[in-house]
């Protein structure tokens, strides 16, 4: 009984024990190595490969060490079994590490896997007890102790290699040595458990030539050539996985390095990220993992958008376009995104992969551009409707007008474009104007003025002009850009106002000549005519009628004067005063200027309607704020305000300058009465008299060095 224990052969064992580590080592390397590998057809050789190894390991071990107890025994060893021993252990080494096939392990499978191996390594040792011819019967007891020993040994084996923490790529080097020696002394510890946990007994076989031991050398040769097979294998296999995987790897490497990137599952879930993802989207990867991208949906694209996007990917198409998200912080960022289906053999996706990259930066650009774009032409559309614009190049060729220059000049595009501003000239310029006027753009500086163009159907307008000159890199002038404002109206007023002082000093003439001649022809006339009454001689009475016919003449010629300083019949129309007073003030701000007075204007409404006659107002404000100005030979402040007042518009005007005196205020108005050197004291009365013509009245408040206003009443139409 129990023969098959024998005396154990050491260097046997020994022999059995290396190679049994090798194998196992080997095994567990290319089992390692699946995770680690990106082709599935690499995955399969090398789960072929370990499931060999490990099988033939186990194997080894039991085959050596049952023969190394009993060397007699080789000779009657049944092949068939012997070959079923070693399939049956590869298959449950197979079903064992079946279980780490996929990328996530969990505990479970390293039970199925320890309970596999230990099956394993119980079923080699009873078929191979069976090979030798022997009848077996086991202690229970200590056989389910065994097992349960053995089982303990490879869960603590498998849980190092695949489920510790402390796993890792670095720290790989030591620990997989570590579990394959502990894998290989379960292996060990099983045999010789298992041994013990038997009870055997045959007959032994007579002497033969058997007990020589060439034939254990031979089964141990063939045993190395096997396990070293296996490892040379290992060695071929690993270097096809560096050769087929690493330009994988420098792809991936690439990608992760510059490009953002998640996978996800069919249904979208996400199940990878790489750094890039998190390092943009503010999260890591335990938020993100299980979760899908409506995390980050900023709210910007429509649901048809992503309605598309689903649409185009679960059809097996490649996406691509452009996204706007919400990272974790609130921050939105752009991704130009590709999405690309992985399909099965029925052309259904199983994953997508989203390739992204960041293009925030250039949205900002673009959106930079778009409202620089759109700035520039509200500015155009601005300038457009207020202003007469025109581009020219370098030599002053037209390159650019918009429509108010050919709405005033007359011209269309193509009638302008190529030209230089000389088709507008009036001849009311001189050469040195023109040539100032370019000495002052061709050395970069803004010219400023007015000028009088003459438009293609021959009538003459004015503009007041501002050209401004576009520098290059070299500070020379490549375009101007000349900017217009119709002013012929207000030109137009200023000739009328011209016109007017011009007539209101004949007027003026007039009426002193008139008012000093009228008296004296009146005595002349009355005496003529007494002497008339008693003169007999016909001579002298003819003598007479030549008198009073030439004082008839004369008195005629006043009477024309009277007429001509006579004001016209007042026509009153309903007007706005506000741009009458604005009109006045802007014309006479530049006399005030060079006589250092401020003038100002203020008014708190827009639109004041009154009834009037507009150019005879005018002559009133004008000589009232020149009267202002002329008060103030220092300088000084003038201002000018208009308010409603009990259904009247008063109009103030006030200046800072040497006053009036009681007694003079009291003779304002009056003929030929004036406080100025050289007046004659008909402007303020022909003035008080056309305000009296509006239904108005004119009165004055003034003190001595405190300044003086004139205030101004009329009706004003209220709505």
């Amino acid at each position: 009984m129990n023969a098959m224990i024998g005396t154990i052969q050491p260097y046997f064992i020994i022999i059995a024990i290396g190679l049994t580590i090798m194998a196992t080592y080997t095994a567990l390397d290319m089992f390692t190595l699946i995770k680690s590998s990106e082709q599935n057809k690499n995955k399969r050789l090398l789960f072929l490969g370990g499931t060999l190894s490990m099988g033939i390991g186990i194997w080894i071990i039991n085959f050596i060490g049952l023969i190394s107890a009993d060397t007699n025994r080789f000779a009657s060893y049944h092949i068939p079994l012997m070959i079923l021993s070693m399939v049956i252990g590869i298959a449950f080494t197979g079903k064992a590490f079946l279980s780490f096939y996929g990328k996530e392990i969990k505990v479970y499978h390293l039970i199925v896997g320890s309970v596999c191996l230990t099956f394993a390594v119980i079923a080699i040792q009873v078929i191979g007890l069976y090979a030798m011819n022997g009848n077996i019967k086991y202690n229970v007891i200590l056989l389910i102790i065994s097992g349960l020993l053995i089982f303990g040994s490879f869960l603590f084996s498998l849980w190092i290699l695949f489920s510790s923490k402390s796993y890792t790529q670095s720290n790989q080097v030591w620990l997989k040595p570590i579990s394959a020696i502990i894998m290989s002394l379960a292996i060990v510890e099983g045999h010789f458990l298992l041994r013990r946990a038997s009870i055997t007994s045959s007959e032994v076989l007579k002497e033969t030539n058997t007990d020589s031991p060439f034939f254990i050398y031979l089964v141990l040769f063939v045993s190395i050539l096997i396990i070293s097979g296996l490892i040379l294998s290992s060695t071929l296999i690993n270097k096809q996985l560096v050769a087929t995987d690493t330009n994988l790897k420098d792809i991936k490497a690439a990608l992760d390095a510059s490009t953002i990137v998640a996978i996800t599952d069919p249904v979208g879930t996400i199940i990878f990220v790489n750094d890039k993802f998190e390092e943009i989207s503010k999260y890591n990867k335990e938020e993100i993992i299980g979760k899908n991208h409506r995390i980050i949906n900023s709210g910007y694209h429509s649901k048809e958008f992503f309605k598309d996007l689903w649409g185009t990917i679960q059809s097996g198409q490649i996406w691509r376009g452009e996204i706007r998200n919400k990272a974790k912080d609130g921050t939105f960022y752009w991704v130009d995104t590709t999405i690309v289906p992985f399909l099965n053999k029925k052309g259904k996706p199983v994953q997508y992969i989203a390739i992204r990259s960041d293009i925030s930066d250039r949205k900002r650009a673009e959106e930079h551009l778009k409202e620089t774009i759109k700035e520039n032409i509200d500015i155009k559309f601005a300038l457009d409707q207020s202003s007469i614009v025109a581009f020219t190049d370098a030599k002053g060729k037209i390159t650019s007008v918009n429509d108010k220059f050919c709405e005033i000049s007359k011209y269309s595009r193509e009638e302008i474009m190529g030209k230089d501003h000389n088709i507008l000239n009036s001849g009311y310029h001189s050469k040195d104007y023109f040539k100032n006027l370019w000495k002052t753009i061709g050395t970069g500086n803004v010219w400023k003025g007015e000028i009088r163009n003459k438009a293609k159907d021959g009538t003459f307008y004015w503009v007041d002009t501002t050209i401004v000159p576009f520098i290059n890199a070299q500070g020379m002038p490549y375009q101007y850009l000349a900017i217009r404002n119709d002013i012929t109206e207000r030109k137009s007023t200023e000739e009328v106002l011209h016109r007017q002082d011009k007539l209101a000093a004949v007027g003026q003439l007039a009426a002193g000549v008139a008012h000093e001649i009228r008296n004296p022809l009146t005595s002349m006339k009355g005496y003529a005519e007494f002497l008339q009454l008693d003169e007999k001689d016909p001579e002298r009475m003819e003598f007479l009628s030549i008198i009073l016919d030439e004082i008839e003449r004369v008195n005629t010629i006043v009477e024309d004067f009277m007429v001509l300083a006579k004001p016209k019949a007042v026509e009153l129309e309903e007007k706005n005063v506000v741009p009458v007073i604005k009109n006045v003030v802007s014309l006479l701000e530049f006399e005030a200027r060079k006589k250092n007075v401020r003038l100002t204007f203020e008014c708190n409404q827009e639109i004041i309607q009154i009834e009037c006659d507009e150019n005879r107002l005018k002559q009133v404000f004008l000589n009232f704020i020149k009267n202002g100005i002329e008060a103030m030979p220092n300088g000084g402040e003038l201002s000018v305000k208009t308010i409603i007042h009990e259904n009247n518009v008063q109009i103030s005007i006030h200046d800072t300058g040497v006053g009036i005196s009681k007694e003079k205020l009291k003779k304002l108005g009056e003929p030929f009465y004036t406080t100025k050197k050289n007046g004659n004291g008909l402007g303020l009365m022909v003035s008080f008299k056309i305000i009296e013509s509006h239904n108005g009245k004119v009165f004055v408040e003034s003190e001595p060095n405190k300044g003086t206003t004139f205030n101004i009443l009329l009706p004003a139409k209220i709505a």
